[in-house]
């Protein structure tokens, strides 16, 4: 076993109040209740008082104390000459790492080392402070699991609605639910899911549609599912959209009054030969056009995507095509529709810029959202450009397990010259870093998401600590503010006389801060770390960590101060700012922050977008639809199956799962397999295969699924993970098999979900 790693909890008795808290393991977030014991979440239910989820929590949420019970870091660990590692304490190991990432700023300027992470999900505060580390250091360029599934949408939303922004669909009152590449029955993806998803399953007057190459459980409750070939999503879109141009079922009224361009994608698909299209697409042409039929004529339609065609061929054109669904039937800014939303941190989620002008050092590929491309990061890394990355600081996030092609990031981790950790347990990215930093867990800690995507009503949630933190791990923000200050980028001097404004209360606070801002405006960028030192220790109950979020309320009432009010808040400027920061100390199971009508769809756009009209045209995009009548499917005879990597299965709904002992079922991730593939390949269920891609081969057992399509395989994500120093690795790691150059020439995006493969039975 590792040096300072423990152990997990080997059983937990229940006592104590119950406390609110939230779910961690997928964005939704649902507010929660635990008991606690012996240092673990003993027992856990939904919150009804919860303003979100309204008590509603899926098995997920009795997960959580695995999570909590994962193999800790309990000291700073510094990597050796011969790759072990060591324990030092804390005031070593801050001015070592402060020294290792200032020499490679001394040495090749800030903009060579990168960030990447931030948080898994509702795991948040820490990247809010990371910004000010990387501020005092330089650092342009960060990432994380967003820049290889959804930047690629980010990229189209800019373009429709004039800046970078999201969408939120209502399928609660849809009459026509669609999900593309997705399956909400697991991954859920907007909130109380399995309810909405048997409300629409079980009422005769609406229609739930899947397009997905596997009979997912979503899909087996679909009154359509359309189970397209893999990576023929671009030739099903097309298909769908021809069907509504050529019998008339756009929404002229509404393309007329609100959007701008339609005339050129209507000319774009028009002469789509659908009865091609749905070949290519593996689908009836008919059962295509009942599907386009159905979305046409419906009084209201929600879509929602997801990584099986965020991470596929055409993927960016996959995503336009989607949007165009909704967008040609007038599907927007109505019950029932796709909306925009607010968010509690305006650029938080993505960045604010439409597009930025940077490109990345070696390939010069876009930076989508303030987002550098994930899946380039090797190729930043390991070229000669003298503008390579040299340096790296990874937060709550395991890139070496998660990012395509595991071996070239091992090997991307070894060429850097300095690399720091800070986790909770020893990751394979930590297993490579020059440092490992401890951090608490989501339960030890204030913490909260900015995933906060409802509308009409948002809402926020503020997570107070339910667990006892260990001794030796810190939090986050408590980690960038000591690396802030051992680089020296900030002194007491620079401080003066905010933490005195501090204890007068948030008005005389918030002038102090405005004018120390402008008397020094390098403090800008380190403004969390500033606000944690001087507005954090006034705030109740040990709330320090949440003093950023002041700033965020700030800029959210008055970036949506409508919303804010309509929501019960009152006040003007500051005043309204700091109203709605109190509430977020005050409600401890969260609470509404903005509440608005349907018509506050079209403001916010005519704020982007003087017209206040979509614009529908991309035009890289058009051309690219235009080309898909040239394409032509080619299956490799070496590689005649097509792997899905990181299927979201029942047991997986987190990868931090690292004991093979809680994996009740499925224990190994077997490889899922048509009937009809499995009697060709003349094989048993459970029989060990070899699978091999161009990047590596595997043995796994397969199980036999009539789910599956003729030629497509899918493995489980969360597998393949290290269980202590020497202990077991069950199941496969499916990026030690995706290449990280199979990927969208637009946004990065890898192709995790269509990797060529073969299969033969296993030697042995």
């Amino acid at each position: 076993m590792v040096a300072g790693v423990v152990s997990p909890v080997s059983a937990v008795r229940p006592i104590g109040e119950w406390q609110p808290t939230a779910c961690v393991l997928c964005a939704c977030n649902c507010g929660i209740e635990v008991q606690v014991a012996e240092g673990n979440l003993a027992r856990i239910k939904g919150d009804k008082a919860h303003p979100g989820s309204q008590g509603y929590a899926c098995e997920k949420a009795q997960r959580l104390a695995y999570y909590q019970s994962n193999p800790r870091i309990l000291a700073p660990m510094r990597r050796r000459p011969d790759g072990s590692y060591e324990e030092v304490d804390w005031d070593v190991a801050i001015a070592e790492v402060a020294a290792g990432l200032a020499g490679v700023r001394d040495a090749h300027g800030g903009a060579s080392i990168f960030y990447y992470g931030g948080g898994g999900q509702g795991n948040h505060l820490g990247g809010v402070y990371a910004r000010a580390l990387r501020s005092a250091l330089g650092m342009r360029f960060a990432s994380n699991a967003l820049a290889q599934e959804k930047t690629g949408e980010f990229w189209i939303d800019a373009h429709l609605f004039g800046h970078v922004t999201h969408t939120t669909p209502d399928f609660e009152r849809a009459q026509v639910a669609v999900f593309v590449g997705k399956n909400p029955w697991m991954a859920h993806g907007f909130s109380h899911a399995r309810p909405t998803l048997k409300a629409v399953a079980g009422d005769p007057d609406r229609t739930l549609i899947v397009i997905d190459p596997r009979r997912s459980e979503t899909a087996a409750m679909a009154d359509i599912h359309l189970q397209v070939r893999p990576g023929g999503d671009a030739f099903l879109l097309a298909a769908l959209l021809a069907v509504l141009v050529q019998e008339d079922l756009l929404d002229h009224v509404f393309l007329d009054e609100r959007t701008e361009n339609a005339d050129e994608v209507i000319g774009a698909v028009r002469d789509v030969d659908v009865a091609e299209y749905a070949r290519r697409a593996g689908i009836g042409v008919e059962l295509v056009r009942t599907a386009a039929r159905r979305i046409g004529n419906a009084s209201s339609v929600s879509i929602l995507e997801d990584l099986g065609i965020q991470q596929a061929p055409h993927s960016t054109l996959n995503s336009y095509l989607e949007k165009l669904l909704w967008a040609l039937t007038g599907n927007f800014a109505r019950p029932g529709c796709t909306n925009l939303h607010t968010q509690f941190a305006p650029g938080g989620l993505v960045g604010r810029s439409r597009e930025s002008r940077r490109r990345t050092p070696g390939t010069g590929e876009r930076v989508i959202g303030g987002m550098f491309p994930a899946a380039s990061i090797p190729e930043a890394v390991l070229s000669d450009d003298p503008a390579r990355f040299r340096g790296a600081i990874i937060e709550s996030s395991n890139p070496v397990h998660s990012l395509p092609d595991s071996p070239r990031m091992r090997e991307t981790m070894a060429a850097l010259h300095f690399s720091v950790v800070i986790d909770i347990t020893m990751t394979e990215t930590a297993s490579c870093a020059s440092y490992v930093l401890p951090a608490l867990t989501q339960y030890e800690k204030y913490e909260c998401t900015f995933f906060n995507f409802e509308f009409p009503r948002n809402v926020f949630h503020l997570r107070a600590p339910v667990l006892p933190s260990p001794d030796g791990p810190l939090a986050e923000p408590e980690i960038h503010r000591r690396l802030v200050r051992a680089l020296g980028a900030l002194t007491d001097e620079d401080l003066g006389g905010l933490d005195a404004a501090a204890k007068q209360g948030l008005d005389v606070y918030a002038a102090a801060f405005a004018e120390r801002m402008t008397a020094r405006p390098h403090l800008t960028g380190l403004a969390p770390i500033v606000l944690y030192e001087t507005l954090g220790p006034a705030l109740p109950d040990g709330a320090r960590a949440a003093a950023a979020l002041w700033g965020m309320a700030q800029m959210c009432a008055a970036g949506y101060s409508d919303s804010v009010r309509r929501a019960g808040f009152e006040g003007d400027g500051v005043a309204l700012g700091n109203a709605l920061f109190e509430a977020v100390l005050r409600e401890r199971r969260g609470f509404v922050f903005s509440a608005d009508d349907h018509e506050v769809n079209w403001e916010w756009i005519r704020r982007a977008r003087p017209s206040g009209r979509i614009d529908l045209a991309i035009s890289e995009l058009l051309e690219e639809l235009v080309s898909l009548e040239d394409e032509h499917e080619t299956v490799d005879p070496d590689f005649p199956f097509v792997l899905s990597a990181g299927e979201r299965r029942t047991n997986t709904a987190m990868t931090l799962i690292r004991d093979p002992a809680w994996r009740k079922r499925d224990p190994l991730g077997a490889l899922r397999m048509s009937p009809q593939d499995a009697r060709a390949l003349e094989l048993i269920d459970g029989e060990l295969v070899t699978l091999t891609t161009r990047r590596g081969s595997c043995t796994t057992p397969v199980e036999i699924t009539e789910t599956m399509r003729a030629g497509h395989v899918s493995l489980p994500n969360g597998y393949g993970l290290t269980y202590g120093a020497d202990g077991p690795v069950t199941g496969v790691a499916t990026n030690e098999l995706t290449e990280s150059s199979r990927r969208d020439p637009i946004a990065g995006t890898p192709w995790h979900k269509n990797v060529p493969a073969r299969i033969v039975r296993a030697s042995s």
